[in-house]
């Protein structure tokens, strides 16, 4: 039997990062409520991210895959720095949901990032489960 987190799509950021398995989400001492949600308690990078905000998507699009650049350069550098430090490829993710959609997308990643003591997300940062901290 595959376990499932409840990680729900909107912290699914424009990247393809998934902020539900990010360790500014998951921390409990001043943690992010993802790139997404629009709350205080979001960190200064999402606010001033160049991807996130970036005007080159479509009108209406959520995703970076619907840019005429895509992948652009920022994207890229994001996506080197992620697969080399953490594993994770954010390029991977977006070609994921555009390619399978979003609800495929979602049942891949509850069940890729479970801690197999508690069931709860580990962190993609430090591979860590912040709930049973194992």
């Amino acid at each position: 039997m595959i376990t499932q987190t409840n990680i729900p799509s909107i912290l699914i950021a424009p990247c393809g990062m998934n902020c539900g398995i990010c360790m500014a989400f998951l921390r409990e001492k001043n943690s992010c409520d993802g790139c997404n949600v629009e709350s205080p308690q979001k960190l200064n990078h999402c606010f001033v991210c160049s991807i996130k905000n970036c005007s080159e998507r479509e009108d209406g699009s959520r995703f970076c895959f619907d840019c005429k650049k895509y992948p652009c350069s920022r994207l890229r550098q994001l996506d080197k720095r992620y697969r080399t430090k953490y594993g994770m490829s954010m390029i991977e993710n977006l070609n994921g949901i555009r390619d399978s959609g979003l609800d495929r997308f979602m049942e891949i990643e509850n069940t890729r990032w479970i801690c197999p003591k508690c069931g709860n997300q580990i962190c993609v940062h430090n591979g860590k489960c912040y709930s049973c901290k194992s």
